[in-house]
């Protein structure tokens, strides 16, 4: 019994496949069929699209994570679909035995994220490799969502209700951290978009004061307010005594206070990481020359992206306990403070794509300007 319980703990991507389908294996309740099955699936996989493709796009080691990625992916997607009763009998006995932790709101919701936004995202930078295109931007918002979904989906496993039901098998999800880890060195080691600027336009473009930018300084704004919204629900989640953080946590968003602990998780995470990030990034927008600000706003882009859309769906969710689900009398308050605190992460990464200029180092500059006049 004890080594059913371990196998069946494995992550989707190792077993979900062979589930899929329901064979005679999966109803057979046979751990080691699962594994052995799913292990075959992937690398079927694997060996159909090296001889499709010749092997020309394993030259970027990449394309083998979308690969796997993507098809885990449809997996998901087969179990949040499952879970909400859109179809059945594909993975049941899985996400029963093996991960039970898939079937709340939080997990759904993130297997609805994997199998449709993720997906979208492999499918594309898999036809960029493809087509020798560069793909750093859409790779770097891939790698923020990617690892705030697993880190707040772990952390919450290991601290919330189910955390009981942890097997050491568990520690085999432990690749889908070091993976996106190793994908994320090698997509900031990719060379940069550079824009067609020459120096002068670019120190034209810094030489500029805040006021004479109206994007930027309602974009402060902005993140000013999202800032302050992250201390306040970080201080609400620490049960902070003040009769303002009792009132929201109960009236307001009263999922914070459900048991699976991910929400809690997801708001100090907002608190103790993302809401440095954005006093840095009122830093980088008013001085000029920070040059990881293009950047690191795709990668918290993509990650606050994901966090707002499981944590909204989660509130609202029926698989949520109904003591924590949003009263429906402050849905709208509810939904447009959420909606604004994933709209600012996202125009920020497009301000800075847009019109880069500002975000330059002068040395960068000077020599794009210099090989643009040779």
């Amino acid at each position: 019994m004890d080594n059913h319980k371990d196998v069946s703990a494995l992550s989707p991507p190792l077993v979900a496949p062979a589930s899929v389908g329901g064979g005679p294996c999966v109803h057979a309740g046979s751990p080691l069929a699962l594994m052995l099955t799913g292990l075959l699936v992937s690398a079927g996989l694997f060996s159909i699209i090296f001889f499709v493709s010749g092997g020309s796009h394993f030259q970027d080691p990449l394309f083998c994570v979308f690969v796997v990625f993507s098809f885990t992916s449809i997996v998901d997607l087969i179990i949040s679909l499952e879970e909400d009763g859109f179809i059945s009998g594909f993975v049941e006995v899985y996400v029963r035995e093996g991960e039970p932790y898939l079937r709340t709101a939080h997990g759904i919701m993130i297997c609805y994220w994997d199998g449709i936004v993720h997906y979208g995202l492999y499918l594309a930078m898999m036809a960029a490799i493809g087509q020798r295109r560069n793909y750093r931007n859409l790779g770097l918002f891939w790698l923020g969502s990617l690892m705030m979904s697993i880190v707040v989906f772990l952390l919450g496993n290991l601290i919330g209700k189910y955390s009981s039901d942890l097997s050491p098998a568990f520690l085999l999800n432990l690749p889908y951290i070091l993976i996106p880890i190793w994908a994320g060195v090698r997509l900031f080691q990719q060379p940069r978009a550079l824009p067609c600027l020459s120096p002068e336009k670019v120190a034209e473009e810094q030489r500029k004061c805040l006021y004479q930018r109206p994007q930027d300084l309602g974009l402060i704004l902005l993140l000013l307010l999202i800032a302050a919204f992250t201390f306040f629900r970080g201080m609400v989640v620490l049960d902070c005594p003040a009769d303002s953080c009792f009132e929201y946590i109960y009236q307001h968003e009263p999922y914070l206070r459900d048991p699976v602990a991910y929400p809690k998780v997801q708001m100090l995470i907002y608190m103790f990481y993302v809401l440095p990030f954005f006093c840095l990034c009122i830093y980088g927008l008013v001085l000029p020359g920070c040059s990881w600000l293009p950047d690191w706003s795709l990668v918290f882009a993509g990650a606050v992206a994901q966090a707002q859309f499981s944590h909204v769906g989660s509130s609202l969710h029926s698989r949520t306990p109904f003591p924590y689900q949003t009263p429906e009398d402050v849905w709208w308050s509810f939904l447009l403070t959420n909606v604004l605190y994933a709209l600012g992460p996202q125009l920020l990464a497009l301000r800075c794509l847009r019109c880069p200029a500002f975000f330059l180092p002068a040395t960068s500059a000077s020599l794009h300007g210099g090989k643009k006049h040779q």
